[in-house]
């Protein structure tokens, strides 16, 4: 295959990829709707959705033993959601506005995910393990997601710990009705969605095997097809929703989407096809990027905790970080 034809099949795989990935992630609500999910469970079905290319992409790297690629689109995706979902989102919104039980519930299962996938990348855990770890947190939080507030207020916990729990997913909430308020599926949307699913596996499997062939004949890194390039490409319907919710003023649903899709592209994407397949040796450049997604979680969550929300600046840092990032990859790769 020549590589103009690489070319055509990678670009028109991403554009039926990114496309059907939207048809996917509405049709996923719907059906939510029709389930009387909570718009928290809702919010998680609608990144789970929008994080369909990069998960495929990632498992199919993985399973053709390209272990760099498949975790550098993981972890390089959600170094590219930082910048795009927050960083980007501040700069056009101005201030993203958050309440911090929002953030603390979130950041608080952020960083664990993230913590577990650091010790597995630096061989600490072994994958199986990191899975393991991570579920133990974000598992009770879909759980906790997932429960009524008037079931919530019987739950078997000290009195101030409910009450700080029913604030917490009110104020998340409060901003997710506004921002994924589906119609109720139909029969036809559950079948739309099967095909939908269809069309995003197929497409990014034929994304990921391009690039890796593109990769191969011309002595790129792995890292910077993984991490920069597919990374990217597979975020973009993340970054279109974040900014375009930042600018109506839904920054707890802002928050929540970026957060919700990093730690499910590190468990679907990244832990779980670990535990069965393998992630190789531990390499400089997959530590790099894991520690870069680890740090710039830990500094977008500080800064939005201490300014109630992340400023233009506070973004602009972010984005300036990134940058950064794919720098040092591209100096280290040549």
């Amino acid at each position: 295959m020549s590589d103009a034809l690489l070319v055509a099949v990678f670009s028109l795989s991403a554009v039926f990829s990114l496309g059907f990935s939207w048809v996917f992630v509405i049709t996923l609500e719907r059906i939510g709707a029709r389930l009387a999910l909570t718009e928290a469970l809702l919010g998680m079905l609608a990144a789970l959705g929008a994080d369909a290319p990069e998960i495929t992409a990632a498992v199919t790297a993985l399973a053709g033993g390209h272990t760099r690629i498949g975790a550098g689109v993981v972890l390089g995706s959600n170094v590219f959601n930082l910048a795009a979902l927050l960083g980007l989102a501040a700069l056009v919104a101005g201030r993203i506005a958050l309440h911090r039980r929002v953030i603390e519930m979130n950041g608080a299962i952020a960083l664990w995910v993230a913590a577990a996938c650091l010790a597995v990348v630096l061989g600490g855990l072994s994958p199986l393990a990191g899975l393991l770890a991570a579920c133990a947190a974000f598992v009770p939080y879909l759980v906790l997601l997932g429960v009524r507030r008037e079931r919530m207020a019987r739950l078997a916990l000290p009195a101030t710990w409910v009450r700080w729990l029913l604030a917490a997913v009110r104020e998340e909430e409060v901003e997710l009705e506004a921002a994924i308020h589906p119609p109720r599926a139909s029969r036809r949307d559950a079948a739309l969605a099967l095909v939908a699913l269809l069309v995003v596996v197929g497409a990014s499997m034929a994304m990921e095997r391009s690039a890796a062939t593109f990769a191969t004949r011309h002595a790129v890194s792995e890292i910077i097809v993984g991490a920069v390039v597919l990374a990217a490409v597979t975020s973009l319907p993340n970054a279109v929703a974040a900014t375009y919710l930042a600018a109506r003023g839904r920054g707890a649903a802002v928050l929540s989407t970026a957060l919700n899709s990093n730690a499910i592209n590190v468990l679907f994407g990244l832990l779980l096809p670990g535990s069965l397949v393998g992630l190789g040796a531990p390499s400089g450049q997959t530590t790099f990027v894991t520690a870069s997604y680890a740090a710039l979680t830990l500094f977008a969550l500080a800064g939005a905790y201490l300014a109630s929300g992340l400023r233009r600046s506070a973004g602009a840092f972010v984005i300036g970080a990134y940058l950064a990032f794919v720098a040092v990859l591209l100096v280290t790769a040549g």
